[in-house]
């Protein structure tokens, strides 16, 4: 890494505990209680729920320039971001490559203090770097609401800044012709981890006797001193893997998560008799001991869960691969409620995935349901795990000590779906559960979702 840059990141390291400590005491007031609606109308015409799971987009990072919706002109003074000494930055440190450690000379060294459009530079076909996207640094970036520290707290310079235009792509189409939501906030600060952690379950998983070397260290008035994949109190928050379920180098079972006895989603819809399964590509060679590079084990929640231990019947029963959703459409076989999980490649996750190739994945899985019997009464939403350390300039509302972090597009389809809307209702992923709840009467897992708001408002 040059050395600009290696100053850069000590120096911006070094402000962050400053600050950090008063963040969430200036966060947006919470949400109130959601109420709790009947199963009719268009909702209880629904027999299918089914979501697709993408990675790492901010909204305005995918729709800030989607017709109609809350977008990059209303950005305000939170498209101006400031430095680690509280200043707006001159230019914007130019964006890194992380995989290589160097800066990308893809963009050139002096963009604007304010969004840019990446498609100038790096075509939507092409390979961006990664962001840092992590629980302790998303509040960061948050800055209590301002939205003015994205920079600042990454660790790729200038490119948490880039968006682009997707207006060509089939997502936008499909959010054209039926809905888009312009504020959806994913469920936690931080990464995918927590955040399929959240859908699956509404709650972090448990690990109180975590190894101190993966245990974040909090100071006296709240500053964070050292980043680590565990709070404090025992909560893991940052990417760490399974003991049912890991890759080939995962080899000491210390710095592994213990499977989770707590309650979870499917517990919930098994007992309400609501059929479902989690889908995800590559999930077979996993099991099997051979996962593919891009498969992300951390991806996959419910593999978390003590009575979801690879071989059990619950296992086998609704924990499934892509080629087993594929076998579903086809044989209108679909179970109630449908999750699935794309594969690296698919997602469209920086730094191992592109926008295009996702795009046209989409494509087709949309593309064989729509044409599938069971079309007629599905309710199909596509979003995005979290924002991948990109920014937004929506500040999220306050929930709880978990998040909501920053927004992610969401894209809703379906013959009970409104067509050409846009939906400003506050969501987050707790309100895909509170929809099956209130379509099938399955009870909450805990207050998170159970105060959630259904998306009602998408249906006709």
């Amino acid at each position: 890494m040059p050395e600009k840059a290696r100053h850069r990141q000590k120096r911006t390291g070094g402000r962050r505990a400053v600050w950090f400590a008063a963040l969430l005491s200036i966060l947006p007031a919470a949400l109130p209680a959601a109420a709790q609606p009947a199963a009719g109308g268009s909702l209880g015409k629904i027999e299918h729920v089914v979501v697709i799971f993408m990675e790492n987009r901010s909204f305005d990072g995918m729709f800030g320039r989607f017709p109609g919706a809350n977008g990059l002109a209303n950005a305000g003074a939170a498209a101006i971001q400031l430095d680690a000494d509280g200043k707006p930055y001159k230019t914007l440190p130019r964006p890194l490559n992380t995989h290589a450690k160097a800066e990308d000379t893809r963009f050139p060294a002096n963009l604007p203090n304010r969004p840019f459009e990446m498609s100038r530079f790096v075509p939507l076909s092409d390979k961006t770097g990664d962001l840092i996207h992590a629980f302790y640094r998303e509040q960061m970036q948050i800055a209590g609401g301002a939205m003015n520290r994205f920079v600042q707290a990454s660790n790729a310079g200038g490119l948490a800044m880039g968006y682009y235009d997707t207006k060509g792509t089939y997502l936008w189409k499909l959010a054209q012709e039926f809905v888009l939501g312009d504020a959806m906030f994913h469920s936690a600060f931080g990464g995918s981890f927590l955040n399929h952690a959240m859908l699956a379950c509404s709650c972090a998983y448990r690990w109180p006797d975590a190894p101190e070397a993966m245990v974040a260290k909090i100071g006296p008035k709240g500053e964070l001193i050292k980043d680590g994949q565990v709070t404090p109190d025992g909560f893991a928050v940052n990417t760490v893997r399974s003991a049912q379920l890991h890759g080939p180098k995962d080899t000491d079972p210390r710095q592994l998560v213990p499977p989770q006895t707590g309650p979870h989603f499917g517990d919930r819809m098994d007992a309400a008799g609501v059929s479902w399964a989690w889908y995800a590509g590559g999930y077979d060679d996993a099991l099997a001991g051979r996962g593919a590079e891009d498969f992300q084990y951390h991806h996959q929640p419910f593999q978390y869960f003590a009575n979801l231990a690879p071989g059990t019947p619950a296992q086998k029963a609704h924990l499934k691969d892509f080629k087993d959703l594929m076998q579903a459409i086809a044989e209108d076989k679909l179970p109630q409620v449908v999750f699935y999980k794309p594969i690296g490649v698919h997602n469209q996750h920086p730094g191992y995935a592109e926008i295009v190739t996702g795009d046209r994945h989409l494509r087709d899985v949309v593309t064989r349901l729509r044409a599938s019997p069971a079309w007629k009464n599905t309710l199909l939403l596509i979003t995005y795990d979290e924002n991948g350390g990109t920014w937004d300039h929506v500040a999220p509302p306050r929930r709880d000590r978990w998040g909501p972090g920053t927004r992610v597009p969401l894209i809703a389809a379906g013959p009970m779906v409104k067509r050409g809307h846009v939906d400003h209702t506050p969501y987050d992923f707790g309100s895909i559960l509170r929809t099956v709840q209130v379509r099938w009467g399955v009870a909450p897992v805990n207050e998170i979702d159970g105060n959630a708001y259904p998306m009602l408002n998408l249906l006709q």
